[in-house]
């Protein structure tokens, strides 16, 4: 974040790092960024703010429990971890912030969080802009997610990453070992997408290591509501970094096409 303050709240047992943007148009429900799986805060960088501005919405940015600066998880992480966020997490800090209505922007973890808050808080979402999320495991992310480890004990990956964590290895290995756990294997939200009935623009990088187009094609086909397919050339797993000049203005002009103060 370049701008906006950096706060702290207590919420389900741990201390959350949080920013807020204000608004700058009244009537606009709230922007809630929901980062990857490694994100944080600090990792999304501006792009909140510019999204921010060129809408006029209000912008929420938190790192979740075990990433960033809130506080780190012990012990294992549960298949069930993203759908605690969405359903215990996340409506609590709306609660907490008075937030009402919201268009949540999730990226891969931070997606399929979205996904699960949506359907099951359809009278809180207005619309949804994903990018890479994940309904299902497929053989590409296990392969991905297991290379990721050898680089984070070989190489100076795990060096990068401690600037943006507090606690480095908590928040890599309890992300890394619940993929990679037999039991993930079946983990799939395919029947919350059947109850997304708001606007969802969906975007995939061809490059994406870490999953297919399948994942948003599977969305389009269960989804009842419009779904915007958007493949991006050139681009890996985190679209708002390796294309952001073209996903920052998509993404912007589609929100305010398709969402209208009240």
């Amino acid at each position: 974040m370049e701008t906006a303050q950096i706060e702290r709240l207590a919420l389900d047992g741990a201390e959350l790092e949080f920013a807020r943007i204000p608004a700058r148009r009244r009537g606009l429900p709230s922007l809630v960024f929901l980062h990857e799986g490694l994100g944080s805060v600090a990792l999304w960088r501006d792009f909140p703010e510019s999204i921010a501005a060129r809408t006029g919405a209000e912008a929420i940015v938190y790192s979740r429990r075990g990433n960033g600066f809130s506080t780190a998880v012990d012990g294992p992480r549960r298949t069930s971890y993203m759908h605690h966020e969405a359903l215990v997490v996340l409506p609590q800090l709306l609660d907490r912030l008075e937030i009402r209505e919201t268009v949540p922007f999730g990226h891969s973890d931070g997606g399929s969080i979205a996904i699960v808050f949506a359907a099951e808080h359809p009278q809180r979402v207005r619309a949804l802009v994903l990018e890479a999320p994940h309904l299902f495991v497929e053989p590409i992310s296990v392969a991905s997610i297991a290379a990721i480890r050898t680089q984070y004990e070989t190489t100076p990956l795990r060096e990068r990453m401690s600037r943006y964590h507090a606690d480095v290895d908590k928040t890599f290995y309890g992300w890394n070992d619940i993929w990679l756990a037999a039991e993930f294997a079946d983990w799939n939200i395919e029947t919350f997408a059947e109850r997304v009935r708001v606007p969802v623009l969906a975007m995939q990088g061809a490059g994406d290591e870490y999953g297919t187009f399948a994942q948003i094609d599977a969305l389009a086909a269960r989804a009842p509501g419009p779904v915007d397919r958007m493949l991006l050339a050139d681009c890996g797993h985190a679209p708002h970094r390796d294309r952001r000049e073209l996903v920052e203005a998509v993404a912007a002009g589609w929100i305010g096409d398709r969402v209208e103060p009240r």
